[in-house]
């Protein structure tokens, strides 16, 4: 059974930074390519950042280039997001998703809130 579980969310000051992490398990994560997605209050589930299998390549939203990093930990079947010099337009719901090329499918955590305000 497919199971991904998002942590480190919270509440942060403008400017100030967080750690998301999503543990994985039921499936053979360094296969699967990891992203990140958050949806704001109103707003449509946006992509924020993609680790492809195996780690070798990083996409970014233009809104958050420069700021998040993706990276992913294959021994411990963990993504994580970094998140730097922090906005409140960055205030959102995020969700960590897997896409398992091999079965065309993806794989949706049940999500962590991010609240960026003063």
């Amino acid at each position: 059974q497919v199971q991904l579980v998002e942590s480190g969310g919270g509440l942060v000051q403008p400017g100030g930074s967080l750690r998301l992490s999503c543990a994985a398990s039921g499936f053979t994560f360094g296969r699967a390519t990891m992203s990140w997605y958050r949806q704001a209050p109103g707003k449509e589930r946006e992509l924020v950042a993609t680790s492809t299998s195996g780690g070798g390549s990083t996409n970014y939203a233009d809104s958050v280039k420069g700021r998040f990093t993706i990276s992913r930990d294959n021994a411990k079947n963990t993504v994580y997001l970094q998140m730097n010099s922090l906005k409140p337009e960055d205030t959102a719901v995020y969700y960590c998703k897997a896409y398992r090329s091999y079965y065309d499918m993806d794989y949706w955590g049940k999500g962590t809130l991010v609240t960026v305000s003063s």
